[in-house]
């Protein structure tokens, strides 16, 4: 039978060089995004998006009551004003938030 041989863990692999003692200089980080979710609280923005909301209610109970011609009428109005809505607040919204 050969003999083996055993090594220990410190001369297989060398040891890491020492850190220095010297601590890290202090940076300071910025947020590029200082955006807050209560910031979508403005008035402006609550009364279009009820707005929007109130007349899609309309519409489906418009929907219920079987009035589809005027339904159809909404869908086609909505069609222009659902979007003009949306970029005209997020316009809005940005050129009031302070950043």
């Amino acid at each position: 039978m050969r003999k083996t041989k055993g090594f220990t863990f410190r001369k297989i692999i060398p040891p890491s060089p020492k850190s220095s003692l010297t601590r890290p200089r202090p940076f300071k980080a910025y947020s590029f995004v200082p955006f807050s979710p209560l910031a979508m609280l403005d008035p402006t923005i609550l009364t279009l998006g009820g707005i929007v909301l109130g007349i899609a209610i309309i519409e489906q109970i418009l929907e219920r009551w079987g009035a589809i011609d005027l339904v159809d009428q909404f869908a086609k109005v909505m069609r222009f004003i659902l979007p003009v809505t949306f970029y005209s607040a997020l316009i809005y919204f940005f050129a009031t938030f302070i950043f």
